[in-house]
């Protein structure tokens, strides 16, 4: 079911090192807008967002059970629609179907659920305690809805990356205005059918088609906009926003480094290093971006590292069932110009093959700090290694850059560990693993800075679309006359005692 060949992708833009769907003319989108979205002809879905409010204010979407429905149904739709989207993915980008599956299905589905049988506990109101000054009034904190919120998402897992930020949002009590990324057309067309089969239209729509969609929708007013892309598109995104005063989320990415020391079991930290980097052809968000390796190391790790992925992907990897695809021709040239810019010495891959978007799973040793492959997020299946002296030069460089979505530390010393969580500041950090961050519901996803701001999964995705209402209850009555004027010499005195 893989494209060969560029076809729609081919001509599209790429977003810094992902094309989430902004062009640099502030649109948002890029690619064949028509075949994306032939229902609204590349149009602009004029007044959704006032729609989708005028559904919310009829009230039926802050009934618990209602969400919990929807939640239930969106699981079922990814049940029932997994081997089709399995077939889009692969049809839009040469997703393999074990991938698909495990990425954006399964995993999603099963987070979907687990909303659905913890949202009365979220959505219940939370006691707060009150001053003994102000007793017998009584505190709540109530979770309420924010009402017509707009998610972005992108390509490169364009159903776990839009349909979970649409079940927090669902879960919340929102209503909400979808729009998948146009460069996975055949996943989006999918989506929009099954959408319709299975969730009430009247509170999810999804809207299809290219950058002047997307530009259409952000020229309406939404009460939360959460987009996930490139950090150009993140700041078209956030200026569209700020015109209404409307909150974002925003799920960006960065470089992120793995640091992998002397005491790392070497084959170990290579096996999850480039099961982390080449999954999905390394166009994953959390992806390792690069690698820093003590240089006693080196060596070790380099050789584990490319032997690990020939058992992954064979000797030739364009043969292999389980490795992906390049997305478009323009983020393939933009790679391959990386790999020949390069100072450093390419130690496996290399290789691409333009009219099947493949490019191998390349690794670069000897990169330096001023390498090429080190001023950009990468985002595709090259991997450069750096060699480092010192631990202490590398977490102050790291300090210095921009703040990554993911810091991950291989290492058996724990005071290692312990000082890259306290020294570097990211997205989050996992230690002697990478990306399965991702698959605990009850850790919140997000970036800091550069990489992102906000936050979701599990109970966080629902705090991320709720505004948290401060309620205090006060009976009538029970008055304290001391609180209020005129204030004589005994009221004063009163009042410094208690207050």
């Amino acid at each position: 079911m893989r494209t060969e060949g560029g076809g729609t992708r081919s001509g599209a833009e790429t977003d810094g090192a992902k094309t989430s769907g902004a062009t640099s003319g502030g649109a948002v989108g890029a690619g064949n807008a028509a075949e994306a979205a032939p229902n609204n002809h590349g149009q602009p879905p004029a007044g959704l967002a006032s729609e989708l409010r005028q559904a919310y204010s009829m009230g039926f979407t802050r009934s618990v059970p209602w969400r919990q429905a929807q939640l239930r149904a969106l699981a079922e739709m990814l049940r029932a629609g997994a081997g089709a989207l399995s077939e889009a993915m692969a049809d839009d980008m040469g997703k393999p179907g074990t991938e698909a599956w495990l990425t954006d299905i399964a995993s999603v589905r099963r987070d979907i659920e687990a909303m659905a049988r913890l949202l009365p506990r979220w959505a219940a109101p939370q006691r707060r305690q009150v001053p003994w000054q102000l007793w017998p009034a009584r505190a709540q904190v109530v979770p309420e809805p924010l009402g017509a919120v707009l998610v972005i998402g992108p390509w490169n897992y364009p159903v776990r990356c839009l349909v979970l930020p649409v079940a927090s949002a669902i879960a919340a009590g929102n209503t909400v205005a979808a729009k998948p990324s146009e460069l996975a057309p055949a996943t989006a067309l999918t989506l929009s059918r099954l959408a319709q089969e299975h969730l009430d239209s009247r509170a999810v729509r999804l809207a299809l088609g290219g950058p002047e969609v997307a530009q259409g929708l952000l020229e309406q007013r939404w009460d939360h906009i959460f987009f996930t892309g490139g950090t150009r598109t993140g700041r078209v995104v956030m200026a569209a926003a700020a015109r209404h005063l409307t909150p974002v989320t925003l799920e960006l990415g960065g470089k992120n480094p793995a640091i992998v020391d002397c005491t790392a079991a070497q084959s170990h930290a290579a096996r999850r290093v480039a099961w982390g980097k080449f999954l999905n052809a390394g166009q994953t968000c959390v992806a390792p971006d690069f690698v820093l390796v003590d240089r006693r190391a080196e060596g070790p790790f380099l050789e584990a590292l490319t032997s690990h992925v020939r058992h992954f992907y064979g000797e030739d990897p364009v043969v292999s069932p389980d490795f992906g695809r390049v997305v478009n021709g323009a983020h393939l040239e933009r790679l391959t110009g990386l790999i020949s810019a390069t100072k450093g010495r390419v130690v496996a891959g290399g290789r691409a093959v333009p009219d099947q978007l493949y490019l191998a799973p390349t690794v670069v040793a000897d990169v330096g700090w001023d390498d090429p492959l080190m001023q950009e997020e990468i985002f595709g299946p090259v991997l450069p290694v750096v060699a480092y002296e010192d631990i202490d030069d590398v977490l102050a460089t790291l300090a210095e850059r921009e703040k990554p979505l993911a810091v991950y530390v291989y290492t058996r010393d724990r005071r290692l560990a312990e000082r890259v969580v306290a020294e570097t500041s990211s997205g989050g950090v996992c230690v002697n693993h990478n990306c399965v961050q991702l698959a605990v519901p009850s850790l919140p996803f997000g970036g800091v800075g550069a990489s992102g701001t906000g936050a979701y999964h599990g109970k966080a995705g629902f705090d991320t679309f709720s505004h948290q209402k401060a309620v205090l209850r006060s009976p009538a009555g029970a008055e304290v006359p001391v609180m209020y004027p005129p204030y004589g010499r005994t009221k004063r005195w009163l009042l410094r005692k208690v207050v």
